[in-house]
């Protein structure tokens, strides 16, 4: 048995995977447990249609009905974000249980990363990576999403790292485990709501077919995979130290509250969203729609060198 079996793939992805056109997977927790609907459908037909700017094909990768679904869309993609409250949120941990209960699941960059290499798809776009907790020498709590990276051969383009996560541990990690961490426009990585974590990436490239040709080499090579960081634009990136501010309130709040584990990035989350006003809503959608053009241009270009 392999994933293969438990995989329904649209036929427009199957037919631009068999044709070598560029195809980008998106995850799907951000429309089950990143916004209520319907800004989360909105914001997930915004994020497709960017990709198809960039002259590729979109694949959002969820859990529907028992079968993991590649490239849902129409009425599947409007039930998805109409039923999010009643969405699981899947990581690695969670895939073959929620397959056996048939249940419904946004997917995780842990889990969208396994499903898309299974399709053959090699470029994949979300908002920011999990990582390393703050506060994780105490509580351990370190995202799967860092250990799929160093295993699976899929380039990840990303905002960056949570502003809610240890940034600098994170990378740590990331380096402990091989993994490349390339920088888009900058040679900072992004703090995704923020442009600039402070920390600088290993390499830097100014433009999408350099990296498509790191990617083209990393998968030669079998190396596992490639994080690419896209600063959030800078006339929707949110001010430092105010973004700082909200996010240790919100930090403290949960652990008043007991708050830990797959309910904590939820929750900080939300608690984000209202103590900013609303504006890390905004926030989070444009540096999504972002880093779906950006990787949707590389996907064109890793497309063109085969």
């Amino acid at each position: 048995m392999s994933f293969i079996e438990h995989m329904i793939i649209s036929e427009e992805v199957v037919d631009a995977i068999a044709s070598n056109k560029p195809v980008v997977a998106l995850e799907s927790t951000i429309i089950t447990h990143g916004m209520p609907f319907p800004q989360n459908l909105d914001i997930a037909l915004a994020v497709e249609s960017r990709v198809r700017e960039a002259g590729a094909i979109p694949a959002t990768i969820a859990i529907m009905d028992g079968k993991l679904q590649v490239g849902i869309s129409g009425d599947r993609l409007e039930k998805l974000a109409e039923n999010a409250d009643n969405a699981a949120k899947a990581s690695r941990r969670d895939v073959a249980s929620l397959l056996v209960k048939g249940g419904l699941a946004g997917t995780t960059v842990a889990t969208t990363m396994q499903i898309a290499k299974a399709a053959n798809i090699e470029v994949f776009a979300t908002g920011g990576i999990g990582g390393v907790h703050r506060g994780a020498e105490q509580s351990f709590d370190i995202s799967a999403d860092l250990a799929e990276l160093a295993r699976t051969p899929v380039a990840v383009v990303c905002a960056g790292a949570k502003s809610i996560l240890d940034i600098s541990k994170t990378l740590e990690v990331l380096e402990s485990n091989g993994v490349p961490v390339l920088g888009y426009g900058s040679e900072f990585f992004p703090a995704f709501f923020c442009r600039s974590s402070g920390h600088r990436v290993d390499h830097s490239f100014d433009d999408v077919k350099e990296i498509a040709k790191v990617i083209a080499m990393q998968n030669s090579l079998g190396m596992g995979g490639v994080l690419v960081g896209v600063p959030i634009p800078q006339e929707d990136a949110m001010d430092d130290e105010k973004i700082e501010k909200i996010i240790k309130t919100a930090i403290s709040e949960a652990e008043s509250a007991g708050i830990s584990r797959k309910d904590l990035t939820p929750y900080l989350l939300q608690r984000i969203f209202e103590l900013s006003d609303g504006a890390s809503l905004k926030a989070n959608g444009a540096l999504i729609k972002n880093n779906a053009l950006i990787a949707g241009k590389i996907a064109v270009a890793l497309s063109d060198l085969k």
